[in-house]
């Protein structure tokens, strides 16, 4: 299949300038605003609580925000989903809050008292049945503990009543013993999600609510924050990697083209999503990994082109050289980049709204990625191809040594 004919050779880079200035106004537009006012952080990156609930009735968002505020939980972000398989979806929603689950020293210390822990044991503690190990969960919803002798749930379940600040689950077999651990007893607490859905179900009435949310979900604010850096981390090794890859296989005048034509498209994809008020979170950053690596292939394979017509037509310039290139793999590049295109359409518009934000980047990194390569990658190896040249040609010639004159003797 030939879409474009081989012997036509397009100009590419008598543009090459203005949609190189272009891009370094997306890229400085795009910097400016992670700064201010800002990217939307999802609650990987910044903690929280997050619940998703399909309530059987129709809720306005602001009947779900003013059902938080009750029980003083005044930040809600509360973000309706839609999906294309379900068109009466306004009732859906995703809500989160900074708030997570957390269980106070003073609340782990009466907890160990009153399971007989050592040092802290209580003082009507006996030597039948005392904890040898309490653990508690980060988001502070679980508590897990091991005892000398064969645990007794009901006994437990007396001594935390009496701890202050501890809401167990009301379910019939909270706590219990882990089947694979006999010595083991877990006991499952009421969390913020719990709390949270629990409000909806006051402040809206039974039949509006679901008998469960569809998922719970919270990150402290330490994992947020670890995984914020190690996502900036693992985009910038990346980054490095490939510009290394390219300078091996190539030459290093490729290499730098190559490492910001790749952070051009992370950095594009990344401002379309926030002008379209979507959030940043894990699955876009797995969006920007795949963008970097699907755009280095059609860049690699541009450049491989180049190199080969360079060793063809010696005598010509850098701009023909590309402009040939390019021509000559147009009808590749439109093949490949379209068909990745096309089969993600559909996830973007029928997909859930992970699907959604994920299909969005991707879309977008693609066409990024056939622009970059062509305006940005082959132009800024053109300049470093010019100010090499410049260099080699004003590089001092070493002189040949001159041979020392023979001493000449006086005449007696």
């Amino acid at each position: 299949m030939r879409l474009f004919s081989l012997s036509k050779t397009y100009n590419f880079m008598r543009v090459a300038p203005l949609c190189s200035l272009l891009s370094l106004l997306a890229i400085v537009a795009t910097l400016v605003a992670l700064f201010y006012p800002g990217p939307k952080l999802g609650t990987d990156f910044v903690g929280g609580t997050e619940i998703e609930v399909a309530f059987r009735t129709d809720i306005p968002a602001q009947r779900v925000r003013e059902a938080l505020e009750a029980i003083d939980l005044n930040d809600a972000d509360v973000v309706e989903v839609r999906t294309g398989t379900d068109t009466a979806s306004a009732d859906r929603y995703i809500i989160r809050v900074p708030e997570v689950s957390t269980i106070s020293d003073a609340t782990q210390r009466s907890t160990e008292s009153q399971l007989c822990l050592q040092p802290n044991a209580a003082a009507d503690c006996t030597d039948a049945q005392h904890a040898t190990e309490v653990k508690f969960s980060p988001g502070g919803d679980r508590i897990t503990a091991r005892f000398s002798a064969p645990p007794d749930p009901a006994w437990i379940r007396e001594r935390l009543s009496q701890v202050p600040g501890l809401e167990l689950r009301p379910d019939a077999d909270n706590p219990h013993v882990d089947p694979n651990n006999p010595d083991k007893v877990i006991v499952e607490l009421l969390g913020t999600g719990d709390k949270m859905f629990a409000a909806l179900g006051k402040a809206l009435g039974a039949e509006a609510m679901p008998d469960a949310p569809l998922r719970v979900e919270w990150v402290g604010p330490k994992a947020g924050a670890q995984l914020r850096d190690a996502a900036v981390a693992s985009i910038l090794i990346t980054l490095v990697a490939i510009m290394l890859y390219v300078g091996i296989r190539f030459d290093m005048r490729f290499a730098p083209g190559a490492a910001l034509c790749l952070l051009h498209d992370a950095v594009v994809a990344t401002g379309a999503l926030m002008l379209a008020g979507k959030e940043l979170n894990l699955e876009v950053i797995a969006a920007l990994l795949t963008i970097i690596g699907f755009s280095v292939n059609d860049t690699v394979v541009i450049y491989d082109r180049v190199r080969e017509n360079s060793r063809r037509l010696r005598n010509a310039t850098f701009p023909e050289l590309v402009n040939l290139s390019v021509s000559e793999m147009l009808g590749r590049t439109v093949i490949t980049t379209g068909t990745a295109v096309i089969s993600l359409l559909p996830f973007l518009i029928w997909g859930t709204n992970a699907l959604q934000d994920f299909s969005f980047v991707m879309i977008i990194g693609m066409l990024a990625g056939v622009y970059s390569t062509v305006f940005v990658a082959l132009p800024i190896t053109h300049w470093l191809d010019k100010v090499m040249a410049r260099r080699k040609k004003a590089a001092p010639r070493r002189r040949a040594p001159v041979p020392r004159a023979k001493r000449e003797l006086n005449p007696l």
